[in-house]
């Protein structure tokens, strides 16, 4: 068994094999920003409708920045994890700022470092940029190249450090972005967290875990904290609801929705039912009361996360 990964093969797959996603055609740094943001924590089947419908109406970082976050808010809504809009609107802000005042003229900044130090990029995202847009030899590190690497190497749990090593070991300097976007591609697609096809990787050769690839690597076990809310939701004459935008903090930040609160008065108001809202480290549980109030909102004009969808619809408003 070669204890070296076969980069040919690797790379020879990779041009055959990739998905045909939007971004891929595209050399300029902004789109492919644009796709590395939404993916963090939103699937690619998904993230590539949320990717055109923001690039169709952004199709340069100034014209995020001459936009507004509530915009912004309003075409992310449905993909989850609010505070990346919000991030990414300040982060077009920064860059469009003349230089003299700290910004980058409009231009977003080529080396990983400087990337980095911008609002919502972090070590990984700064690099697959770099490298991608820039050819930057530098390796990206998530969680599809953590799984390469540790059934590669069948360590069940590598940590952060011996996997940026091994990163930057396997890394194939002469195209880092071609490179990268191989491992990452091969995680997603051939070495997935269940069920992984090892008899049609392309790296099956110097891969050490192929007899039992589910133990690498090890599963953390995350504990959700629940947390229960009321909701009340107040009606006009018209059928719109009361409708609020949310404070700059927490994982609704910017968003608009119907008041949430531990507690409420609800004496004499009509219970809906309950909802739950299942998020990665959050198992939320809010019961819903009707109420009325003298003017509301239309909600088609707003920002809405997916939980203030569920609780409109138990009224019949979304």
């Amino acid at each position: 068994m070669s204890q070296h990964i076969d980069q040919a093969s690797l790379l020879a797959w990779f041009a055959e094999h990739q998905r045909d996603l939007p971004w891929r055609t595209l050399s300029d740094p902004w789109p492919i920003l644009l796709s590395e943001i939404l993916l963090q924590q939103t699937q690619v089947s998904r993230g590539v409708v949320f990717w055109q419908r923001l690039f169709d109406r952004y199709p340069t970082i100034q014209s995020m920045a001459e936009s507004t976050e509530e915009e912004v808010l309003y075409l992310w809504q449905g993909a989850g994890y609010y505070s990346r809009a919000r991030r990414l609107f300040q982060l077009s802000k920064v860059v469009c700022s003349p230089v003299e005042n700290g910004g980058f003229g409009g231009v977003l900044p080529t080396a990983a470092a400087q990337l980095e130090s911008l609002p919502g990029i972090g070590p990984y995202t700064a690099a697959a940029v770099a490298s991608i847009a820039h050819g930057e030899s530098i390796a990206c590190v998530d969680g599809n190249v953590k799984r390469v690497m540790a059934r590669q190497k069948s360590i069940k749990q590598p940590s952060e450090k011996e996997v940026q090593q091994w990163a930057d070991d396997v890394l194939w300097q002469p195209d880092a972005g071609a490179w990268n976007q191989a491992v990452m591609e091969l995680g997603a697609t051939i070495c997935t967290p269940k069920s992984p096809r090892c008899s049609i990787c392309p790296v099956i050769e110097s891969c050490t875990g192929t007899t039992t690839p589910d133990q690498y690597p090890a599963p953390k076990v995350r504990k959700k904290k629940r947390i229960d809310l009321m909701c009340i939701l107040r009606i006009d004459a018209n059928g719109m609801p009361e409708l609020e935008q949310r404070d700059d903090s927490g994982i609704l930040a910017g968003m608009w929705g119907p008041p949430l609160a531990e507690t409420f008065d609800i004496e004499g108001m009509e219970y809906l039912g309950e909802i739950q809202h299942v998020l990665s480290h959050r198992d939320m549980h809010i019961k819903v009361w009707r109420s009325e109030c003298e003017q509301g909102v239309d909600p088609s004009s707003v920002p809405l996360s997916s939980l203030d969808v569920k609780l409109l619809a138990l009224a019949d408003l979304h």
